[in-house]
């Protein structure tokens, strides 16, 4: 009879296991190539590496970007070539202007449908809508996770900086695009929202009844600081600008603000620091800290029953 009962509780744990899935969110606003940038010491060219790196060894499943242009998009395609990504330029449909591209695994997922809209009054081309100082758009896609069938939509944007107006109606917006295009499906919501989590455009989202900001909802936080750098690993902000919206499928695991940098050389890298606290096998040299774009990416692990 006990061993009846321990092999019932065995199967029921494996049954258990197999039903909760697992997916690794992320939002991250990559920064425009430009020649400023360059100028200062972060360029595209010394980034886009070590923002591939990033992504692969956090091991994102799927993320939304922001502000990439194609040869950008290019770029962290053939530095990760396990990730497709769809999208289209916000200047003329195509391939003009800012991105706002959704990267997914090919080996795990299946596009089902894709689109694209325009954050404004019409949303069928290429425009800036109410108080916008440009245009902005919302790529969105339905995902089939291959292995386990699960199904779910995935929008991703970046709002205007400018427009108060432009952001509230955006928001108001991408509910009712939600509810036009995904029916029932799960969500997830992803972008630059450029506002904080006290803003009224925020609070639409996140009061809806339909999205909740995965920071909210997550079991596990780890954000010791706000998502805007401005390429400056020495500030701080507790102001959160990029989120994770998800509807009520999804139970959040973990919620992140990584704030990984790398080194660049400066003119005293040769100058070996001498210390008589480590062991003399150890060489350090004085180098910059920078940070991969001018945002911290946000990660949220997700589980989800079949």
């Amino acid at each position: 009879m006990k061993k009846i009962i321990l092999t019932f509780i065995v199967v029921l744990c494996t049954g258990l296991g197999i039903e909760a899935q697992q997916l690794n969110v992320a939002t991250y606003n990559l920064r425009n190539a430009n020649r400023g940038d360059s100028t200062n010491g972060n360029g595209w060219g010394q980034r886009y590496p070590v923002i591939a790196d990033l992504v692969q060894f956090h091991d994102f499943d799927i993320f939304g970007t922001q502000e990439c242009k194609h040869h950008q998009l290019e770029d962290l395609t053939q530095a990760m070539p396990q990730y497709a990504y769809i999208g289209i330029g916000r200047d003329d449909g195509k391939q003009a202007g800012e991105y706002s591209a959704i990267f997914y695994k090919k080996d795990k997922f299946k596009v089902l449908d894709h689109g694209d809209f325009w954050l404004s009054t019409d949303t069928s081309r290429p425009n800036k809508g109410w108080d916008a100082a440009l245009p902005r758009i919302c790529t969105w896609g339905i995902f089939k996770e291959k292995k386990s069938g699960f199904t779910f939509m995935f929008f991703n944007l970046h709002m205007d900086h400018v427009g108060v107006e432009a952001r509230k109606e955006s928001a108001k917006l991408i509910l009712a695009k939600i509810k036009e295009t995904g029916g029932k499906l799960p969500v997830i919501l992803t972008g630059d929202f450029n506002v904080d989590q006290t803003n009224e455009s925020y609070l639409l989202l996140h009061d809806s009844g339909i999205l909740r900001d995965s920071y909210e909802a997550a079991q596990f936080r780890y954000a010791t600081n706000g998502t805007f750098n401005s390429f400056n690993p020495n500030l701080k902000t507790d102001s959160r600008i990029d989120h994770v919206f998800i509807s009520k499928q999804f139970t959040v695991k973990k919620y992140g603000v990584l704030t990984d940098t790398y080194r660049s050389e400066v003119s005293e890298s040769q100058k070996e620091i001498k210390s008589g606290n480590f062991p003399k096998e150890v060489s350090l040299h004085k180098y910059q800290a920078r940070t991969p774009s001018d945002h911290f990416p946000v990660m949220v692990v997700l589980t989800y029953k079949k």
